[in-house]
């Protein structure tokens, strides 16, 4: 975590230790079974480490390119602006750049490889339903993911699932290319990379999915005890997720690539298969985590 005065979050570094642990235990075995096939397991990992590389460097350009948004000046967004000076001079760290992306759907989300390149993007939506303090707590939220470094968290967290997914595709593409290899042995290796790739693929999917829940609960409480107004932060997570319910799916789908590092889940639950596959908390579950740091802050 860069130098700042956000709380740190021990909770936040244990679980990061222990997720990024797992998957490389996965990867070490995936590898294995790689290498017993007889496969350059340095091929996919120059490919799968390119790849995630340009992903982390360009973050914020990609972000800011798939929600057609613009970066804006102190003149042009005078109010936002000043939220996020008092928040960056609360906090003792850089100031981000500033965008707003032109959709009613009303959410917001940072991305950036460093906290020097970092960007803290809202919408027009967010914008015309949130009045002053709320706006600052979702900023605050924002900046907490900054602060934490979370884009390069994902992005490593995530090596291992993509590695499975490419060695699962050029199984599958080998296979077809060599056409009907008449070989036992071979279609038994076939099957056997499949299983172990597919199932290494949704353990790490299931782990980074995890992490990134926890790492939303740690944002909504690092930016809250930042504020001390947890209670604004409630109110904003509650008008957002009320009026996401109402948004035309089209509209939502255009938030579809930033959902993971967004405020609140671009997608209503009627969407999600389960908690499990979920990047974000449930609501309740954020909100009553706001309640306890309120009662400890001697709010009511």
């Amino acid at each position: 975590m860069s130098s700042s005065r956000y709380a740190p979050d021990r909770g936040l570094t244990g679980r990061m230790v222990g997720t990024l642990f797992g998957l490389g235990l996965l990867y070490v075995v995936l590898a294995a079974v790689f290498i017993w096939m007889g496969f350059s397991a340095w091929f996919v990992l120059l490919i799968s480490g390119g790849m995630l590389f340009a992903q982390w460097w360009f973050s914020d350009t990609m972000a800011l390119a798939a929600m057609r948004a613009r970066t804006v000046t102190p003149e042009q967004a005078p109010q936002l602006h000043a939220l996020v000076d008092r928040l960056c001079a609360m906090a003792d760290m850089p100031k981000p750049r500033i965008a707003i992306a032109d959709t009613d759907v009303p959410n917001a989300f940072a991305t950036g490889r460093t906290p020097d390149r970092a960007v803290v993007c809202v919408t027009t939506g967010i914008l015309r339903r949130l009045d002053a303090a709320e706006l600052e707590g979702v900023l605050s939220h924002e900046l907490s993911h900054v602060a934490h470094r979370d884009v390069t968290v994902m992005t490593v967290a995530s090596f291992a699932g993509v590695v499975a997914g490419l060695l699962t595709r050029m199984w599958l593409w080998g296979g077809m290319s060599r056409g009907r290899d008449r070989d036992q042995n071979a279609a038994v290796m076939f099957l056997v990379i499949m299983l172990v790739s597919i199932a290494v693929y949704v353990v790490s999917f299931l782990l980074t999915r995890a992490l990134s829940r926890y790492r939303e609960l740690s944002a909504d409480r690092t930016g809250a005890l930042l504020t001390g107004n947890p209670s604004a932060l409630a109110s904003a997570l509650q008008k957002v997720s009320g009026d996401i319910a109402a948004i035309p799916d089209g509209d939502l789908r255009s938030m579809e690539s930033v959902s993971a590092f967004a405020f609140a889940p671009a997608l209503t639950s009627k969407f999600s298969l389960s908690t499990l596959f979920m990047t974000h908390p449930p609501l309740e579950k954020r909100l009553e985590q706001l309640a306890q740091i309120s009662a400890q802050l001697g709010q009511r």
